[in-house]
C-alpha cells in the first residue's frame, strides 16, 4: 500500500509543508519518488509519521525524536505516557490507535480504546477520540482503494464496544419520542449512527434503528406502519449533488409532515436546495441539544 503527502496529511493530522520540513531538516522519513517524482510513501513509513506525531504530542522536540533507533522510538511510546488532560492526550490515542489498526494489533486496539472508554465514558470518548479517529479514516472510506482490510478491522472493533453499551443500557419501553434511524441504500458506514442511537436511548427516546443501506422503499414501509415522531440519517460518502438533491426530495415525500434530521458530508448537503424542512446537524453537541430539548421529550 502507498500513500501520498495529501494522504499522510489526513491520517496523522499533520500539515503536508511540516512533513516536508521534517524530512528535509530531520529525515523523518524517506518518501519513495514515482516516475513523476512524486512522493510516496508505506505503510512502515506511515506507522513511523504516526509514532513521531504521538511523542512530539508529549513534548519531544521533532530533532530529538528523530535521532532516535525505531526501537528507542517504541521504547519511549512504552514508557512515556503518564497521560495528561488535553488535546495532546486525544492526539496521542487517536494516532496509536490508527497505528494498531494498520498492524492488526486486536490487544492493542482494544486495551488503548478501553483505557479511552474507562476515563472519558463512552460519551466523551467518542468526542475525543473515536470520532476524531474516523475523520482521520475519511479518507480511506472515501477512497475504495485504500487499505479496506484496515478500515474494517478498525471499525468492526469501534463497532462493538458501541453496541456493547446500548446492551448495558436498561431496556425500556421508551418515552420519549420516535426516532427512525438509518443509512441509504449506498451508505454502510454506520458508526455515528450507532452512537447516535445510544445518545437517543440514554435521553429515553423510542429508537426504530434499521442501519445501513436501507432502500426509499423499505423506509415508506415503516410510515406505513408506525407513528414515527422524527427521521435521522447520514450521508457520508462523496456523490453528484443532484443525485442526493433527487434523494432528499424523494425522502421529503415519504416522510411529509415527520422532521427530517440530516447529518455527514458538508460539501454535499450544503449544496442542497430546499432543505428548510430538515435540521441539518453539524456536530455533536448540536446533536445532543436537539435530543435534551424540552420539545422533543
Amino acid at each position: 500500500m502507498t500513500y501520498s503527502i495529501a494522504d499522510l496529511e489526513q491520517l496523522s493530522g499533520i500539515h503536508s509543508h511540516t512533513i516536508r520540513i521534517w524530512e528535509q531538516r530531520y529525515h523523518a522519513l524517506s518518501p519513495l519518488r514515482s516516475q513523476g517524482n512524486t512522493r510516496q510513501y508505506d505503510d512502515q513509513q506511515l506507522k513511523k509519521l504516526l509514532n513521531i506525531v504521538s511523542l512530539n504530542k508529549s513534548g519531544l522536540k521533532i530533532s530529538k525524536i528523530c535521532s532516535l533507533s525505531d526501537g528507542e522510538i517504541d521504547e519511549l511510546l512504552d514508557q512515556q505516557f503518564n497521560y495528561s488532560a488535553g488535546n495532546s492526550q486525544n492526539d496521542y490515542y487517536v494516532a496509536q490507535l490508527i497505528k494498531y489498526g494498520l498492524d492488526f494489533d486486536e490487544y492493542a486496539f482494544n486495551q488503548l480504546i478501553d483505557e479511552g472508554i474507562e476515563q472519558f465514558g463512552i460519551s466523551d470518548c467518542y468526542r475525543k477520540i473515536i470520532h476524531p479517529l474516523l475523520l482521520r479514516l475519511g479518507l480511506m472510506w472515501r477512497k475504495d482503494d485504500i487499505c479496506p482490510a484496515h478500515e474494517h478491522f478498525l471499525s468492526n472493533i469501534i463497532r462493538q464496544k458501541i453496541f456493547t453499551h446500548i446492551n448495558n443500557l436498561p431496556v425500556t419501553q421508551g418515552s420519549g419520542q420516535s426516532w427512525l434511524l438509518f443509512l441509504p441504500e449506498d451508505e454502510d458506514h454506520d458508526i455515528g449512527l450507532l452512537f447516535a442511537s445510544y445518545m437517543l436511548r440514554l435521553q429515553n427516546h423510542h429508537v426504530i434503528f434499521l442501519g445501513s443501506k436501507v432502500p426509499l422503499n423499505s423506509v415508506a414501509r415503516v410510515f406505513s406502519t408506525l407513528n414515527v415522531d422524527h427521521v435521522l440519517l447520514f450521508m457520508i460518502k462523496s456523490q453528484l449533488v443532484p443525485l442526493a438533491q433527487q434523494y432528499i426530495d424523494q425522502l421529503s415525500k415519504i416522510c411529509s409532515a415527520k422532521k427530517i434530521h440530516l447529518a455527514g458530508n458538508s460539501e454535499v448537503i450544503g449544496k442542497l436546495n430546499h432543505i428548510n424542512h430538515i435540521n441539518w446537524i453539524k456536530t455533536l453537541d448540536e446533536f445532543e441539544k436537539t435530543i435534551e430539548s424540552p420539545s422533543y421529550k
